[in-house]
């Protein structure tokens, strides 16, 4: 299981990009935050997110 995103939510500021430990998540061609099967579900990209599009 890894975390989701809510891509009506996610503004592509990239803060969970760099927060992420795992390296698991990249940036789509839209700016929106994908989440690859490396996810660990830490939770470190869900209390980074600014806009709260992800959640474990």
């Amino acid at each position: 299981m890894v975390a989701k995103v809510d891509a009506d939510e996610c503004v592509g500021c990239g803060t969970c990009v760099d927060e992420c430990p795992q390296e698991a998540i990249s940036m789509n061609d839209e700016d929106i935050a994908i989440i690859n099967d490396e996810c660990t579900e830490c939770g470190l990209c869900v209390n980074a997110c600014p806009t709260g599009a992800i959640s474990l």
